[in-house]
């Protein structure tokens, strides 16, 4: 018995790791290559980039090669008749099947860490480095699309010479007291201190159309420092859930909870006052379309603070549910060819699976449905795999 479980171990862990190698280096050249493609990235931001898109590329590779590794190996088992073989000699399929489900739960449980490590450790990774790489983003997209733009700043330029942008339009965005205001020069040029988190744009021969409040070296030189945050083009917006640690979403939700609480006893005490001051048009007025508005983009956090860990959870167990479909599917299939038997495990899992986990989160998202439902498509394949395994064992 141990001799088939090592066996089957063996054969399902070569494809595996070939496929996913594959895979991922797939994934993570299409990656890397439209992510400096579209930031302008050179080839050290690049590479600094790699061990932080891996995650991501993982939590989406490791499930599909799962699959792709079980059917592989079970159709051709059963394709050259070794799953008859070994019922002939009185011994049971499902020898040869405990010892992949028990791989495929433990991949499920690393899978489910991938999901956490990528948005926290992974894009937090990717964020630095976008950061501090701002001015060198900024001249590949000026070199390319002559143009950049930031939350605080654009550029446009009619050529670039070495560090120099010739001809450049920079507009600055209003922000606080300080106006936005439209500056043509020259020349400029870029100047960073990531030490110091901050991007310099130095300008010479400029004249400027509207501002007031500007900060002048000498007559013929503009100099400007931005934060490299407000300079990067990242998304500044950390408090989306798909975004959180998986650590913080009971924090978060408990935080969530007392702002709706607080927002419902705020306008239960609004409308108990327009009521006993006998304010009966305001009970219908803009004031309690706006608490409303509050109330409603409260609730729906909170609906996606519960939502997220239960997606993350179920994500990551698509890999055993995966191969509870995957392997009996195969062996029933008796197909030796290993793409024909991948996409007919494939077909319905495609059908299934996906559509439910689109519907459920969406639901849970709005609160149209319990967070728990998110497990729907997990259940089906499992259901589903356990009624093709009773075919197995029996016939």
């Amino acid at each position: 018995m141990r001799l088939l479980s090592r066996y089957v171990l063996i054969e399902v862990s070569k494809v595996f790791l070939v496929a996913l190698a594959s895979l991922t280096l797939l994934l993570l050249i299409v990656g890397v290559v439209r992510e400096a493609t579209d930031q302008g990235l050179g080839f050290g931001q690049v590479v600094l980039l790699l061990p932080y898109i891996l995650p991501d590329a993982l939590r989406f590779t490791v499930p599909a090669t799962v699959l792709f590794a079980v059917s592989t190996v079970y159709g051709r088992m059963a394709g050259s008749n070794e799953i008859v073989a070994i019922k002939s000699l009185g011994i049971s399929p499902m020898t040869l099947v405990w010892p992949t489900l028990i791989l495929t739960f433990l991949l499920s449980l690393c899978t489910v860490w991938l999901n956490d490590l990528a948005v926290s450790w992974g894009r937090n990774g990717i964020r630095r480095v976008a950061i501090e790489a701002v001015e060198d983003i900024a001249y590949g997209m000026l070199r390319t699309q002559r143009s950049y733009s930031s939350e605080r700043f654009s550029i446009n330029v009619k050529r670039v010479e070495g560090k120099r942008l010739i001809r450049p339009t920079l507009t600055f965005h209003a922000h606080g007291k300080q106006k936005g205001m439209t500056l043509i020069a020259e020349d400029a040029e870029l100047s960073s201190d990531p030490s110091e988190g901050i991007l310099k744009i130095i300008c010479h021969n400029y004249t400027v159309e509207g501002g007031e409040d500007l900060r002048l070296r000498d007559p013929d030189v503009f100099e400007i420092e931005f934060p490299l945050l407000d300079a990067s083009r990242v998304d500044r917006n950390e408090e989306v859930p798909s975004k959180l640690p998986m650590w913080v979403f009971r924090e978060k939700i408990d935080k969530q909870l007392v702002r709706v609480e607080d927002q419902k006893r705020k306008m239960a005490a609004l409308a108990g006052l327009q009521l006993m001051t006998g304010d009966f048009p305001g009970l219908s007025g803009e004031e309690w379309a706006v608490q409303n508005e509050s109330l409603k983009a409260y609730t729906e956090q909170l609906h996606r603070l519960y939502t997220e860990p239960q997606r993350r959870w179920a994500n990551g167990f698509s890999c055993l549910c995966f191969a509870m479909v995957g392997i009996p599917l195969a062996i029933r299939q008796r197909n030796a060819d290993l793409l024909t038997s991948f996409f007919l495990c494939f077909l319905p899992i495609l059908i299934v699976y996906y559509p439910f986990l689109a519907f459920s989160v969406d639901a849970s998202k709005q609160g149209d449905l319990p967070p728990i439902s998110i497990w729907s498509g997990n259940v089906v394949l499992a259901a589903a795999g356990m009624y093709l395994f009773r075919y197995v064992v029996r016939y």
